[in-house]
């Protein structure tokens, strides 16, 4: 598969269950990914899994700042505690490049209940601290991991993307097209404060009616 013409997207956090599924799908769809770890093992380790399950050499791994610094568009899938570290330890590779951080400010063991840091957005605060030489874009904090290493699975929930640039946001918007993910673009980065809080409201569903990965749609409005 061609992949040639595609940016290079690095996933930290990428051994994760969230992050393993969003690049499982972007190298399944041909986009040429790289794992990122704290430790290049265990990065090496979650690449060669997803390339066991698609069937060819489409990923490979490494520690996270030689993942973001060789990728043109990083995306952040660590837990909360460690959005802020990760951050800086990749800083210096972010210049110049797309940020997407999935980051949701859950606070177990209470991660059914909204605790967002300050009452505003955890994505929003990152890009006050990376300034305007990096575009962060909010985005894929209310897609389950549970069905995302199922490329023949129709995922219904759709994908909120915030950011202060509007190009920046069409391209992840984009990215979600490509894996099967209807997406809109939900307006600035402080709006992201909407899609972190909703994913404690729906893991409280998800308790309470006993399913895996309830979800979201957009009505009254047409892809475009």
């Amino acid at each position: 598969m061609q992949t040639e013409s595609r940016p290079i997207i690095a996933v930290l956090g990428g051994s994760g269950k969230e992050g393993s599924g969003l690049a499982f799908r972007w190298a399944h769809a041909g986009y040429p990914v790289i794992i990122g770890s704290r430790s290049a093992e265990r990065a090496a380790q979650a690449a060669q899994e997803i390339n066991a399950a698609l069937g060819r050499d489409a990923v490979r791994g490494l520690d996270n700042p030689a993942a973001a610094a060789a990728a043109a568009i990083v995306v952040l899938t660590v837990p909360f505690a460690a959005q802020r570290p990760t951050i800086e330890e990749v800083r210096p590779a972010l210049a110049g490049k797309i940020l997407v951080d999935v980051t949701v400010p859950l606070v177990p063991p209470k991660v059914s209940r909204v605790q967002l840091p300050g009452g505003r957005s955890a994505v929003e605060a990152i890009q006050e601290l990376l300034g305007d030489e990096v575009k962060v874009v909010s985005a894929f904090q209310n897609i389950s991991a549970h069905h995302l290493k199922d490329p023949d699975h129709v995922i219904e929930c759709e994908v909120l993307v915030c950011s202060n640039d509007r190009a920046a946001a069409d391209t992840v918007i984009g990215l979600a097209k490509a894996i099967g993910l209807g997406a809109w673009n939900a307006g600035v980065l402080a709006n992201s404060v909407v899609a972190e809080a909703l994913t404690s409201v729906l893991i409280a569903i998800n308790q309470r009616y006993k399913v895996p990965a309830s979800g979201i749609r957009i009505t009254g409005v047409s892809q475009p």
